[in-house]
């Protein structure tokens, strides 16, 4: 289920990072960013390294200014996965935190935000984030989903779709390897009722778009590639 790609390049969690700030959302501490009184809002859900990893809060810092208000969610409530817990391999970890839990906890976010006024939802998932969204996208609470090199998302979890979705994904990568990636393009490909986009990322890895090393530019370019596909297609549908 679980193994050494996922918790490739862990970041050095900082929980003051970002150009927002942490305040109580939906039942749930999370990390805010954008316009306080937004029409157009992101849900970000984490990979297992949870919402203080400083990559992601300025990804939702990106996603916040191209005009939405972002979300991240602390999904694991202060406890996310820790390498270096031996007592805790991902597996046992894994058992507390599975996704079908982090899904009924976005419910109550989503009409957070709609009681703050919010017209339009978006949300991405990045690896065991991708499997939280792909269930909003099932259930109709958001408007589109892009998923971000997605852990534990299934064939049948593709065909359950009812929004438009955008996978993007690795070459390298164990969880979506390629022709997983290609299968979900075929189901996406053959829903004329959902718009679909799956581009898969050459000489990339698992966890590229936020778990990436800030002193390398190849790799920081493919991490903006992607980050602009994804500010792309919610221009598109969350406006």
């Amino acid at each position: 289920m679980s193994g050494p790609q996922c918790c490739d390049n862990p970041p050095t969690l900082n929980p003051s990072s970002g150009a927002g700030h942490v305040e109580e959302f939906g039942g749930l501490k999370s990390y805010v960013s954008g316009s306080p009184d937004p029409k157009l809002a992101v849900i970000l859900v984490s990979d297992i390294f949870g919402y203080e990893a400083p990559n992601l809060r300025k990804l939702a810092d990106k996603v916040a200014a191209a005009g939405f208000f972002v979300v991240v969610p602390n999904f694991f409530h202060g406890d996310p996965y820790a390498p270096e817990n031996a007592e805790r391999p991902l597996p046992v970890w894994i058992k507390d935190h599975g996704a079908d839990k982090g899904f009924e906890e976005a419910k109550p976010v989503v009409e957070a935000l709609k009681k703050k006024g919010v017209a339009k939802i978006g949300a991405t998932g990045c690896c065991w984030g991708a499997k939280v969204v792909v269930q909003l996208a099932q259930h109709g609470y958001i408007q589109a989903a892009v998923l971000l090199h997605p852990s534990f998302v299934t064939v049948d979890d593709i065909k359950a779709v009812r929004v438009p979705t955008a996978v993007l994904g690795a070459e390298i990568d164990q969880y979506s390897p390629p022709a997983l990636v290609k299968q979900f393009e075929e189901i996406l490909n053959s829903k004329p009722e959902v718009d679909g986009f799956v581009k898969i990322f050459p000489g990339v890895a698992h966890g590229w778009t936020v778990r990436y090393n800030t002193e390398d530019a190849a790799a920081v370019k493919s991490a903006e590639e992607a980050h602009q596909d994804m500010l792309g297609w919610f221009t598109k549908y969350i406006q």
